[in-house]
């Protein structure tokens, strides 16, 4: 999910690691603390004093949403989900699962396992404040009790992706027992809010306050793409459940041969049969595939006396997949390899392709199938 997240370290099992993007949360909220909020509540303190403290608040408040993280992948593993990664990222943190919940019970208690632990953080600095008293380690410590209280307060409300969205989804699935019909209505929650979140940033920003209405409308839209992939990766996982690239792939597809000119290609091949990805065949003998990346390396004054056989793209092994893998696994795949397009092959002759478009629109299909009457 997080491609540039570098390690920072392992806890209980964990890798904790933070995406450059946290930096950018990280500088706002010590830049906000040490400019305007300890001023305020500590006046007549000396900036280096102001900056110390934004430092360790800050620090605390990072300490904070790694537990709150934490919770939820103790209560994960424990429950029999994969997880090995917690994330710090511009709009917090997040433990990545590596698999759904089995159960609506499983998913209620790791969504609510976050907001708890946020609870009892704020609690703890809250009493921890009153050894303190007065000072700069109270007003530290009292900030923290108060964004924990607030991080499990916003965290509880009920739109998707937030674990009051999945406490929602929880409930619904438990009620219904249909994930999907769950997931749907929890992300039209979600999406509700996020609307509701980004009109409100539009409004701060007329008002003036520029960086609270440019926050806001990250949030939302933050929000609004999680909640809508979210759906989608279960729409996903419903519809694919069980399907091999077999069921899917288009079978006898147009095939080129290697001694085809590229100008040949184009006009009696792609142009004539719409589309952009053809095996390249020798008799039987599948040799590797043209497509558009390899016409674009091609000057297109040469295309009339170039071969296919002379440019084509070799039988590289992310190419080319089995017509017993998963649609799921197929899925993984294009992530790790960034392809959309393979040749489906068994003992070396070609069965089919497939690509990722025909799984989109597959998906499509079938999702207003479920939507119609």
């Amino acid at each position: 999910m997080f491609s540039n997240a570098v390690k920072l370290f392992t806890f209980n099992g964990f890798d904790i690691k933070v995406d450059p993007s946290w930096l950018v949360i990280a500088s706002l909220v010590t830049w906000t603390l040490s400019q305007e909020y300890f001023p305020s509540v500590l006046p007549a303190a000396s900036d280096a004093t102001y900056l110390t403290m934004a430092l360790i608040a800050m620090f605390g408040l990072f300490a904070s949403l790694l537990l709150h993280e934490w919770a939820h992948s103790i209560v994960a593993r424990k429950s029999g989900v994969p997880i090995h990664n917690i994330t710090l990222f511009l709009f917090g943190g997040v433990a990545e699962l590596e698999a759904e919940p089995a159960s609506a019970q499983v998913e209620f208690w790791i969504a609510l396992a976050g907001p708890l632990m946020s609870v009892f953080l704020a609690f703890g600095f809250w009493i921890v404040s009153d050894i303190f008293m007065l000072g700069a380690m109270h007003a530290v410590l009292s900030y923290l009790a108060l964004i924990n209280l607030i991080l499990a307060l916003f965290n509880l409300i009920p739109a998707f992706p937030l674990d009051g969205g999945r406490v929602l989804r929880a409930y619904l699935w438990h009620t219904s027992g249909n994930v999907l019909r769950a997931t749907r209505i929890a992300t039209r929650a979600g999406a509700v809010f996020a609307y509701v979140v980004m009109a409100l940033g539009i409004i701060a920003l007329f008002q003036g306050a520029l960086i609270a209405g440019l926050w806001q409308l990250m949030i939302g839209g933050f929000v609004l793409i999680a909640a809508r992939s979210s759906y989608q990766m279960q729409l996903a996982k419903t519809v694919f459940a069980g399907k091999t690239v077999d069921a899917l792939m288009t079978r006898d597809p147009v095939t080129v041969g290697p001694d085809m000119t590229l100008a040949e290609f184009i006009n009696h091949t792609m142009l004539h049969h719409g589309v952009s990805f053809v095996p390249v065949l020798e008799g039987t003998v599948l040799l590797g595939y043209m497509d558009q990346s390899v016409l674009g390396a091609i000057d297109r004054e040469n295309w009339a006396n170039t071969r296919i056989g002379d440019v084509f793209a070799g039988l590289d092994h992310s190419a080319v997949i089995r017509p017993d893998m998963t649609v799921m696994d197929l899925f993984e795949h294009i992530q790790k390899t960034h392809r959309r397009k393979f040749m489906v092959m068994r003992d070396h002759a070609l069965l089919g392709v497939i690509t990722l478009a025909d799984l989109t629109r597959y998906l499509t299909l079938k999702n207003l199938a479920l939507h119609t009457p």
